[in-house]
């Protein structure tokens, strides 16, 4: 048997699901500022990807990097949700809007 896919399947489940409280928690605290962590976040786990003979763990270092990218966006959208009174604003921060 191989379980090369059940493996990869498992841990982007578990990334993916990280990576939705880390959205909220960066946007409640930071803002839209943070964006650019993600980016280098993303960027390294492209690089790291590329350079890993492994194939589980190249495979876990792209879903890694493309969930980082996934949450700049997502990030701009927890903003909205905000505004929209959908999640709690941070008392501590100033808002745009």
């Amino acid at each position: 048997m191989c379980f090369t896919g059940i493996i990869i399947g498992i841990f982007t489940f578990l990334i993916i699901g990280l990576f939705h409280p880390i959205c909220i928690k960066a946007e409640y605290y930071w803002g839209t500022r943070c964006w650019w962590i993600f980016l280098l976040l993303g960027v390294l786990g492209v690089v790291g990807s590329l350079f890993c003979r492994n194939i589980i763990c190249s495979s876990l270092l792209g879903v890694f990097s493309f969930s980082s990218f996934w949450t700049i966006r997502e990030i701009f959208e927890q903003e909205r949700r905000v505004q929209k009174g959908w999640y709690p604003k941070n008392p501590k921060r100033k808002y745009k809007f």
